[in-house]
């Protein structure tokens, strides 16, 4: 299937599903939350594939397992209303027992110290990012909240595509680590998720997000994207390292599950922490 069609088809159809995951609220946004166990399980599995490919992991189905409790106690604390230093409590939790098992478990503790950090990245970058993502549930018109972040992520990822095709041809290899990204796709991710953000200030969600400044709104559409484009960059630099061109191949068009969600990853904290503590939603 050509690599355009492939496209259009995740923007028209795939884009819509999720959002149609993420509307209703019922048991603190059900629906989106068991897309974000899914997304973890697939993530982890992806990720401990990349990082043993030429290096050391501990037990991979344990960082799988540690990977999933986080998503899942963030989902908990917004479904009884609790606080949400219960996620950090159990990501200090996983990371003692990936300390515990090395300890007890191995004789030759040569490779341990890239082990251990193996696997505290795999359960920090699979399942606590994405907890962020959740934590977007617990905020007021948080269905709003969250399509518009889906919404400037894809979008910029999107229009970074299109106008590095269309303008990007002599521009390209500005950065090692994805040659292909383009001085113009760059230009674009930036229009692309502006151009959306005022779009829906005036028009699709005025009510929720018409006294928001316009200013305000363009500098949190300017920080998504800039912490997405990392995002990519930085999971591109993670398959390098490991001779691999995808993370898996389960998403049409799109590659692996990290592949998809490598920019809603690297994005949600930031996205989250500036509703919360900057603009006060």
């Amino acid at each position: 299937m050509p690599k355009l069609l492939q496209r259009l088809l995740i923007f028209f159809i795939g884009i819509p599903l999720v959002i149609f995951a993420i509307i209703p609220q019922f048991y603190n946004h059900l629906p989106l939350h068991i897309l974000i166990f899914l997304f973890t399980f697939m993530s982890a599995w992806e990720l401990t594939t990349i990082l043993s490919t030429n290096s050391q992991i501990p037990n991979k189905i344990l960082l799988i397992v540690l990977s999933m409790t986080l998503p899942v106690a963030s989902y908990l604390c917004g479904l009884f209303n609790l606080e949400f230093v219960i996620v950090e409590l159990t990501l200090t939790f996983d990371i003692l027992i990936i300390f515990t098992i090395e300890i007890f478990s191995n004789k030759d503790f040569s490779n341990s110290n890239i082990k251990i950090a193996n696997g505290i990245f795999t359960i920090i970058y699979s399942g606590f990012l994405i907890t962020f993502i959740s934590r977007l549930a617990t905020l007021k018109n948080s269905s709003h909240i969250i399509c518009l972040f889906v919404i400037l992520v894809f979008i910029s990822d999107s229009a970074a595509w299109l106008f590095g095709m269309l303008f990007g041809k002599n521009n390209r290899g500005l950065i090692a680590a994805s040659p292909n990204k383009s001085i113009a796709g760059f230009i674009g991710a930036y229009l692309g998720s502006i151009g959306i953000a005022i779009l829906i200030k005036f028009t699709l969600w005025k009510e929720i997000f018409g006294e928001l400044s316009l200013i305000k709104l363009i500098l949190l559409a300017i920080c998504v994207t800039t912490t997405s484009i990392i995002g990519d960059l930085a999971e591109s630099v993670f398959k390098r390292s490991s001779g691999c061109k995808d993370s898996g191949n389960i998403i049409l068009g799109r590659g692996g599950a990290l592949d998809s969600i490598d920019s809603l990853l690297a994005s949600a904290p930031f996205y989250f922490l500036i509703l919360k503590f900057v603009l006060f939603f």
